[in-house]
């Protein structure tokens, strides 16, 4: 049988990988000005890692993450029903989202000591989740985010929201064209009550909701403001809300966030509804949408202050966001824009004989030492399959060894567009070609 590539993955190959080093170019010069530095955590991680951080409740940890096991400890688990006999560290998943890998490396390194300057630090990985594929959701996906640990300010969320958008700018798309949506969740001061508020309201309508929203009433309401089905979503509207629930300080900190943004010009729309779907957000939540892309959310984010005490740290605020590649992908396409740009132009070394082949090796090596993209014949080839050969490269100039020619020290540089041929000297070859790209 042919080998083929698993369900809900891609591969990356030709524009499409150009695309996701652009993405990431794009953040490390947005990202950078803001002062934050690079990061990169293991791809797999203890599963307690995620259990703390995203929530056992969560569609993520209950029904998408997927779990890692070496043989023998997958033999274990299968023949005692459970792997809660396995130790910790052998309880192991690919990470489905990137925050709470980050949120351990900075816990474990005592990154934010007492006292300590917050730490600022973007990631550009793979995740992985078990959901069923579909146009922008794939089970391998790829995502930039970035986290700040250690700063309660409410200029911290404004900041990673300027700053979000601005990458979208840089992207290619025009802003004008998209929704950002924010909202406050509260904090353990003000969200308990908040959430069995919304809980009491699920249950007096029990009979209008569907089963999930029905378990969601006792694993967690807010999640039923998410729900799929039409209709759970118009009873959820009569719900109460968020904002009118708030504490005195989630309410200033949310006020000051808005003028903040007003401040910067940066346009919004308050969804009193929107949650975001891991335990870990409190106050400050947000998400930006392409209407019309047919993807739904191409990015968000939110505060998330109590998260480092679950990983095991002392109290540290938080904050960060995190955007999808492949969604974006389809956003900017839907704008007309395309990522990833076309390949560097390419010159292609051709030689009249066999014999000739030394001069290919050493034209190639020139003009590859200029920095210019080289291909040449490594099958034998006649002069005119060459030519074709070049063709279908896409070659701009072809780099022409002839015999004569090369007695003489001189090479030809043919157009392949216009057809023009000129004879340059050998010790010049490389910055004429370079000055006919």
């Amino acid at each position: 049988m042919q080998a083929q590539k698993a369900e809900g993955t891609k591969d990356l190959i030709g524009r499409d990988m150009r695309a996701w080093q652009q993405m990431q170019e794009v953040a490390a010069e947005v990202f950078g000005v803001y002062g934050f530095e690079p990061i990169e955590t293991p791809a797999i991680e203890q599963v307690d890692v995620f259990v703390h951080g995203i929530g056992q409740s969560t569609d993520v940890v209950r029904k998408e993450m997927f779990r890692v096991f070496s043989g023998a400890n997958l033999e274990r688990a299968l023949s005692e029903g459970t792997d809660a006999k396995l130790k910790a560290k052998q309880r192991l998943a690919l990470r489905p989202e990137g925050t709470a890998g980050v949120v351990r490396a900075v816990v474990e390194n005592n990154l934010v000591p007492q006292g300590a300057s917050p730490v600022k630090v973007y990631y550009a990985e793979t995740m992985f989740r078990g959901e069923r594929p579909q146009k922008g959701r794939l089970r391998q996906f790829h995502q930039v985010g970035i986290e700040w640990l250690g700063a309660p300010d409410p200029a911290a969320d404004a900041e990673c929201i300027i700053m979000l958008m601005e990458f979208y700018r840089r992207l290619g798309f025009d802003l004008s064209k998209l929704r950002l949506l924010i909202n406050s969740m509260g904090d353990p001061a003000c969200r308990p009550a908040y959430r069995d508020k919304v809980r009491a309201f699920i249950l007096d309508h029990a009979d209008e909701m569907c089963d999930e929203c029905r378990e969601r009433a006792e694993l967690n309401p807010l999640r039923a403001f998410d729900c799929k089905n039409d209709h759970c979503r118009e009873v959820m509207r009569d719900a109460p809300l968020a904002p009118d629930n708030l504490c005195d300080e989630c309410r200033t900190h949310y006020e000051q966030v808005k003028r903040y943004l007003d401040e910067a010009g940066v346009a919004y729309v308050e969804d009193p509804t929107l949650v975001r779907g891991l335990d870990y957000y409190t106050r400050t939540v947000f998400e930006v949408e392409a209407p019309g892309a047919g993807v739904g959310s191409i990015g968000g984010g939110g505060r998330y202050d109590g998260l480092v005490e679950l990983e095991g740290g002392k109290p540290t605020p938080g904050v960060g966001f995190a955007v999808g590649f492949e969604r974006i992908q389809l956003a900017l396409e839907a704008q007309g824009v395309t990522l990833g740009g076309d390949a560097e132009p390419v010159v292609y070394v051709a030689n009249a004989g066999a014999e000739l082949r030394d001069k290919v090796f050493s034209a190639t090596q020139v003009l590859r030492g200029a920095g210019v993209r080289t291909e040449a014949d490594y099958q034998g080839r006649s002069l005119k399959s060459q030519f074709k050969q070049a063709d279908k490269l896409g070659a701009c100039l072809v780099v022409v060894l002839g015999g004569d020619e090369l007695a003489e020290g001189k090479v030809r540089i043919r157009n392949m567009r216009t057809h023009e041929e000129e004879l340059v000297a050998w010790d010049e070859m490389a910055q004429a070609v370079k000055d006919r790209l």
